[in-house]
């Protein structure tokens, strides 16, 4: 009998539930043969998978997609973490002809005239360079958690992408923010200053700022727009439509302070 990529995915699901993260990622190493891809945000849930997939020293490929509209705190962390773990992070870049289209129509800022011109920004900026990464690939690692945002409370630790043909695994779908600060701050790993001035999710400058207390994780993304869905079109978790207002998952966590790594490696010196 053929098995189905959701099947494969949902197998898959169960196996990784009960392993560390090391034996998550090894675990899918050793059952998915084909081109493995981590895309890394930089952000601190990503530096934990980064740091993880190091560590195992396998075959699974680090990269990141370099929008151009970056905070430099990213690029900071971005070159911390390749020296850190004496890696390359390939990046991937906007197609310059739509970049360069979308400027010249919208302004360098046009992103904020409609969701549709934001869309179509994220599109040349995230969505068409992810494509690529992407391409031929058997297994996407994300960082994804479900206590993210409501919009991300369903994610399971492996699920089938269809669209792409491939298995998305999401090895800290069941960490809290807590347990990532904690994990960080024990494993001194490498993470975004802007962690520690209120941004628990970072992406392109422009489209993000800190949250308030008792916002979830994303409230500060793409925050001019409306609340019940904000997503760059990489991540899908609820096609059917956006969170029904009065049916969000339970509240989520308070966004917590990055653990402050760069103090503790000044006590170790």
């Amino acid at each position: 009998m053929t098995v189905t990529l959701a099947q494969q995915a949902e197998r898959l699901a169960e196996r990784l539930a009960g392993l560390d993260l090391i034996a998550r990622i090894r675990l899918v190493e050793s059952e998915i043969s084909g081109r493995l891809v981590f895309t890394t945000s930089l952000g601190i849930e990503d530096q934990v998978l980064t740091h993880a997939i190091a560590m195992a020293k396998g075959r699974t490929e680090i990269v990141t997609l370099d929008t151009g509209r970056l905070f430099p705190e990213t690029y900071d962390v971005w070159a911390e973490t390749e020296s850190a773990y004496s890696i390359r992070i390939r990046a991937y870049a906007p197609e310059r002809r739509a970049e360069e289209a979308f400027v010249a129509k919208e302004g360098i800022n046009g992103f904020r005239h409609s969701i549709e011109a934001r869309q179509a920004c994220c599109g040349f900026r995230k969505v068409e360079p992810l494509g690529r990464a992407l391409d031929q690939a058997a297994v996407w690692f994300t960082g994804l958690r479900a206590g993210q945002s409501a919009n991300r409370a369903d994610t399971p630790l492996a699920e089938a992408d269809e669209q792409r043909n491939l298995i998305k695994v999401n090895p800290l779908a069941d960490w809290t923010r807590a347990r990532i600060d904690a994990f960080v701050k024990d494993q001194f790993i490498p993470y975004n200053a802007l962690h520690d001035r209120g941004f628990p999710s970072i992406g392109c400058a422009p489209c993000t700022r800190a949250v308030r207390i008792g916002e979830d994780e994303r409230a500060g993304r793409w925050w001019w727009e409306q609340e019940s869905k904000k997503e760059c079109g990489l991540h899908v978790h609820r096609p059917e439509g956006d969170v029904v207002p009065g049916e969000e998952p339970a509240a989520f966590e308070e966004p917590a302070r990055a653990a402050t790594v760069r103090e503790n490696r000044r006590k170790l010196v």
